[in-house]
């Protein structure tokens, strides 16, 4: 690890102390993952293979103390990794779980509930199927988004690449059924209907179950939405974090104690977002902005990292930077 602090630019006497703080008060490193599966394209790089999974939770089981989102970490002796998903597609059941099975790490998985079992895609994916798949588009897209009018030229790839990254920002900061609406009109405008992609699609109910059976995971709430929830008032953020956990609970006859912020970052969501989550009694709730939990975080803003489609080498200096970050 020290060569590969001054490989990144870490100064050894900082590297070195780092170190002994980490053995003086041990960390958890809590990863932060999407997706296993293998996609044709994948702009918000959200997916990791099979393979490349498979190889970093192997690493993880050799080299590290592997603990669950709701396990006592102050009685855990040296620096630990635990394992997170969030948003709730369908391959968390069909080809990570699998993989954790087999090499018994544990994992908590984050569900946003409102499209469980519909077949549909999540609102961001939506959005690039309109907008970046083969299709014959309309030379223009015009949409009425916070009262101002908005116009991009469509007619080539790289104009409709142009849309689909501005785009994307302006519907994060809508009102849930806003920003259904302007889905809506972008699927007539694209000829398209709401029905999505296989290889897209959000977990069954069949599949969520199976995800909760399993002794290896523990099931968190992800709001019914996903909006970021800074941009809701205090009422509706309840509402939406309070009833996906009612919902799984009902469909998995699991209690969902835990629970994660859609994007996770500090502009999305405030401090009535973790009052609320702390009245509610959530054990411990992810955000997603780097970090580490030691003792004294605030188990109601604990960082995580994002682990993007790295093989082996890659991830081993991703986790080094993560440790010493």
């Amino acid at each position: 690890m020290l060569l590969d602090a001054i490989h990144m630019g870490v100064s050894p006497l900082l590297m070195a102390s780092r170190w002994v703080r980490n053995r003086l008060s041990p960390p958890v490193l809590i990863l932060l993952y999407h997706r296993v599966t293998r996609l044709e394209h994948d702009p918000q790089l959200l997916a990791v293979s099979p393979e490349n999974f498979r190889a970093q939770m192997r690493y993880l089981k050799e080299n590290f103390a592997l603990a669950r989102l709701d396990d006592d970490w102050e009685r855990i002796p040296k620096p630990a990794v635990v394992v997170t998903f969030d948003d709730g597609y369908a391959d968390n059941a069909l080809e990570a779980l699998p993989i954790l099975e087999e090499l018994q790490v544990p994992a908590t998985f984050f569900v946003a509930t409102e499209l469980l079992g519909s077949g549909r895609e999540f609102w961001w994916d939506d959005v690039e199927r309109l907008l970046l798949t083969e299709r014959t588009y309309p030379p223009a897209l015009e949409l009425q988004i916070n009262g101002a009018a908005k116009r991009w030229d469509t007619a080539m790839p790289q104009q409709r690449a142009r849309c689909y990254q501005e785009l994307l920002p302006l519907l994060r900061r809508e009102l849930p059924q806003q920003r259904e609406d302007h889905l809506d009109k972008l699927r007539s405008w694209a000829g398209a209907g709401k029905e999505g992609r296989a290889t897209h699609r959000s977990l069954s109910g069949e599949e969520l179950r199976t995800l909760a059976a399993s002794p290896q995971v523990t099931l968190g709430a992800h709001t019914v939405t996903h909006s970021s929830l800074s941009t809701l008032p205090a009422s509706h953020q309840r509402e939406e974090i309070a009833a996906s956990r009612a919902r799984l609970e009902e469909l998995t006859g699991k209690k969902a104690e835990v629970f994660s912020y859609p994007f996770g970052t500090r502009r999305d969501y405030t401090g009535a977002t973790v009052s609320v989550c702390r009245e509610l009694g959530f054990a411990r709730t992810c955000s997603a902005f780097p970090g580490q939990w030691r003792a004294g975080t605030d188990v109601q803003q604990l960082p995580r990292q994002v682990v993007r489609d790295w093989d082996l080498a890659t991830f081993k200096k991703q986790l080094s930077r993560f440790w010493i970050s």
